[in-house]
């Protein structure tokens, strides 16, 4: 794995385009990140497709301009750059990386039939690869089977199995689930080779990269702790003994009947709070996850993950606009102040597809304030996802509901 060499500083160019055809999407975004590579040779493409786009006509016209380098990334509902963002599911975006930045590629084994074991076979040969000085990018297919109803690979079990192959040292580990649109039907990441469907890739950066990052939140209390006294998998049929349904549309203030799939989860997650519980409100010590439907004949609320089980204590956490954006301002300045007097290479932003105004309701994109705030001169890509990945807490988690900024600065 080559580290940067000493006295030819690298470039990363951004490339984006909203072409309908899929050919010509990859060849326009390719050729604008190689005019930003400053002459350098290119050497592989970190790249996000929009989900009506056909992937393999993506990649060849990508080829076309770049030749036969490896691509990784995947599907994508939406893209973020500073030059476009939006979710229409035509815009790609990539990040185009000079031959002096190379990585390793892992490949896991099959997802449908054992994610722990997936998870726990991919995280040996990660930590026999890469070490606490290791930066890892991790992107995984989040769609097990489209439905209806959609069926998810759970990320929870994927990150299970990696971290206890890790240890007490694990990498510093970013990422997401792919999907292709917002109703969670299908996906597929970019392996380095071509598109591949329930895989997970692992890509460890080379140690002259050192990778920060930041949580952004954005969900406020709505009730006080309460048991999951019956849960099955990702559906929770009972809050304190009482059916889910109703518990949540007391706390929400509507009738039962009323909070059914997207409705409902623009509104709501369960939220376990990490630490002390009776701490004042700190948005950080939360792990949230997103309600994505309910049944009221059952009484039960689907969950994006399967990780919480009986006994687990949680609180009822609706989204706030005015808190989100506020929460991607402050975390944003005080991540590019914690890097004061260094250069940064570039940055990535994972951002949960369900913070897209198209979806959520909001009035101004989480984006548009990420980068006022992140300032000129960082070549930003990013992608709306299904599942965040980041560190917290001590090893990294899936994420729902959150954005994740992980900015790439050169060790010194």
């Amino acid at each position: 794995m080559n580290a940067p060499e000493q006295g030819h500083a690298p470039r990363v160019g951004i490339g984006e385009s909203r072409r309908t055809e899929s050919g010509a999407a990859g060849r326009e975004a390719a050729a604008r990140a190689r005019d930003g590579l400053g002459g350098q040779p290119p050497g592989w493409v970190l790249a996000f497709c929009g989900g009506r786009h056909d992937p393999e006509a993506f990649l060849a016209g990508l080829r076309a301009e770049l030749g036969e380098i490896p691509v990784v990334g995947g599907a994508a509902v939406g893209t973020i750059t500073a030059g476009l963002m939006g979710v229409s599911g035509y815009e790609c975006a990539l990040a185009l990386f000079p031959a002096t930045l190379e990585p390793r590629f892992l490949l896991s084994e099959p997802l449908c039939d054992d994610l722990h074991g997936a998870g726990l076979e991919l995280g040996r040969r990660l930590a026999a690869t890469a070490g606490p000085d290791n930066a890892v990018l991790l992107f995984y297919d989040s769609v097990h089977d489209g439905g209806p109803p959609p069926k998810l690979h759970t990320a929870s079990r994927l990150m299970d199995g990696l971290n206890a192959a890790f240890g007490d040292e694990p990498p510093m580990v970013v990422g997401a689930g792919t999907l292709q649109y917002f109703a969670l039907t299908e996906s597929y990441i970019f392996d380095g080779r071509g598109a591949a469907k329930h895989r997970a890739l692992a890509v460890v950066l080379p140690p002259g990269l050192l990778g920060t990052h930041t949580i952004m939140h954005g969900c406020v209390p709505a009730s006080a702790f309460l048991e999951i006294t019956r849960i099955e998998g990702a559906q929770v049929y009972e809050l304190d003994h009482r059916p889910a349904v109703d518990v949540l549309a007391e706390r929400v203030g509507r009738d039962p009947g009323a909070l059914l799939g997207r409705e409902l989860s623009m509104l709501l997650t369960l939220g376990e709070k990490h630490g002390d519980p009776f701490t004042p409100f700190d948005e950080t010590r939360y792990v949230n996850r997103l309600v994505i439907a309910s049944d009221t004949e059952t009484g039960a609320v689907t969950l994006f993950e399967a990780d919480y089980r009986p006994g687990t204590r949680v609180q009822v956490m609706v989204t706030d606009a005015e808190r989100l954006n506020d929460s991607v301002a402050a975390r944003t300045r005080e991540l590019v102040q914690s890097l004061a007097g260094l250069r940064v290479l570039f940055g990535l932003y994972f951002d949960c597809a369900a913070r897209a105004s198209a979806f959520s309701g909001v009035d101004r994109e989480d984006a548009e304030v990420l980068l006022e705030n992140l300032g000129p001169g960082v070549p930003l890509l990013g992608f709306y996802s299904g599942v965040e990945i980041a560190p917290l807490l001590g090893q990294p988690r899936p994420l729902d509901w959150t954005g994740v900024l992980t900015l790439f600065t050169l060790r010194e």
